[in-house]
């Protein structure tokens, strides 16, 4: 079994840049404070003393430059890293994004490709207020073109950063920035890699199933062991990566409980989890349904900065067991 480290998830995405870093000198980082500074959340501190500033490259504070000069570097063979720092940040770089990085391989017959990763810290919790604080996984999963991967756990995301930077495609990398801080078991293994696409059961269960993913997965598994004390059995089913999508992965656990809650802490309006909800009533699935289903999001509302107000408008345990009751005809 492959070494394990008691590891930040700040550590483990330091840690999967790292060890490609190593393994090919055309994989770089570029951001604003990458450097010395370490970056804003920390995820590349020491990289600078180890690589140097030519592969580790402090950028003008512009984003849509950043994304520009990364897309450019992709495409003349090389494997770039951007830290846009908060994913608010992204409305900046879609340009470059959604319509050059995302297009030019498909308008040119397969013989262009974009592989360069922007990794962006996502979501609420930690009193960064309105304009720091949203998730636009939404906006980027519209757009045919780019992968968009989101864990929940430090060693998912060791294992999909080192995948998404050895993919060839656009990857819009999603850290859920609240867990930044909490502490897991992460593989040392250089070689370890999560593929693209591929969804994982982190708890199983027969009554109904959840499908969350990053920093609500935590939230959701608390609310499934908090429910197992009643004898309510929930099957956690987290994406992992939302484009590509592991839908099999999906429907066999609808078909399996024939209930479904989703939860995410983006928006309801537009967000993700209904095109989850419509994939799976489209699907054999719908036949297995026993309840509607539920979706559990942020409220339509900028994210408040105050404290109380700010945890009032996301989703938490009590709403997520309160959705569970309902769906076992418990509440």
């Amino acid at each position: 079994m492959a070494e394990t480290k008691l590891m930040a998830l700040r550590e483990a995405i330091n840690l999967a840049q790292s060890e490609e870093m190593r393994k090919d000198d055309k994989v770089f980082l570029m951001g604003e404070d990458v450097g010395i500074y370490g970056g804003d959340f920390g995820t590349s501190v020491g990289m600078l003393d180890e690589f140097g500033p030519k592969r580790v490259r402090d950028t003008p504070i512009s984003e849509a430059a950043i994304a520009g000069s990364a897309v450019g570097a992709a495409q003349t063979g090389l494997r770039p890293i951007v830290d846009l720092t908060f994913m608010d940040f992204i409305t900046i770089a879609l340009d470059a994004i959604v319509n050059q990085a995302a297009k030019t391989n498909y308008m040119f017959g397969g013989g262009l490709k974009t592989p360069v990763t922007f990794r962006v810290a996502s979501g609420s919790g930690i009193g960064s207020a309105a304009q720091h604080s949203q998730s636009l996984e939404a906006w980027v999963t519209h757009i045919p073109g780019i992968k968009v991967v989101a864990p929940g756990t430090a060693n998912d995301a060791k294992g999909l950063l080192k995948s998404s930077i050895l993919d060839n495609n656009p990857v819009i990398f999603l850290e859920p920035k609240a867990l930044y801080g909490k502490k897991e078991e992460v593989s040392q293994d250089p070689d370890f890699y999560i593929p693209l696409g591929k969804g994982d059961i982190k708890r199983e269960g027969t009554d109904v199933t959840i499908v969350s993913y990053g920093r609500m997965l935590e939230r959701v598994l608390k609310a499934a062991e908090e429910v197992a004390e009643e004898g309510i059995s929930v099957e956690v089913v987290d994406p992992r990566t939302l484009i590509p999508l592991d839908k099999e992965l999906i429907i066999e656990s609808v078909k399996k409980t024939g209930k479904l809650i989703l939860v995410n802490d983006a928006y309801k309006t537009g967000g993700f989890i209904g095109e989850i909800a419509t994939m799976v009533t489209e699907s054999e699935a719908f036949d297995y349904l026993d309840a509607p289903i539920i979706r559990i999001a942020s409220d339509d509302v900028p994210v408040p900065y105050a404290n109380i107000l700010e945890n009032a408008v996301l989703p938490n345990v009590e709403k997520i067991k309160a959705a569970i009751y309902k769906q076992v005809n418990k509440g």
